[in-house]
């Protein structure tokens, strides 16, 4: 028996369309032709990513305004600073603004349910 790796990214959100749009229209993600009633998944490479309603049980807004405390999540991006302007532009909260790295140029943004996620545009 071996494990290979992820396979699926998913994040429990508050609202699932609002959450979906975000990723959608800020970030430029395109949905999947197929995604179960309960979530919507994104065309991601290497692996799937999506957002989902809330397990039985779990309270998004119980864990604000660090949602995924201890968890990195970082997105591959063409440019990065070309992401980072649209989402300044937005008004979403950048938690850490553009630098040079081993990853290319990097930042961090918080999504609609606090989420802390990285963009980088080096693979």
């Amino acid at each position: 028996m071996t494990v290979t790796g992820p396979d699926f990214l998913a994040l429990q959100v508050s609202d699932l369309e609002r959450s979906a749009n975000f990723y959608e229209t800020l970030l430029g993600l395109r949905r999947a032709p197929v995604s179960p009633p309960h979530a919507v998944v994104f065309a991601t490479e290497p692996i799937a990513f999506a957002v989902r309603e809330p397990m039985p049980g779990f309270d998004p807004t119980a864990v604000r305004p660090w949602a995924g405390a201890g968890v990195a999540l970082w997105l591959h991006a063409d440019d990065a600073q070309a992401v980072h302007d649209v989402l300044v532009e937005a008004g979403v909260p950048i938690v850490s603004a553009p630098a040079p790295g081993p990853f290319g140029l990097t930042f961090s943004f918080s999504d609609p349910d606090g989420y802390v996620v990285t963009i980088h545009d080096q693979a």
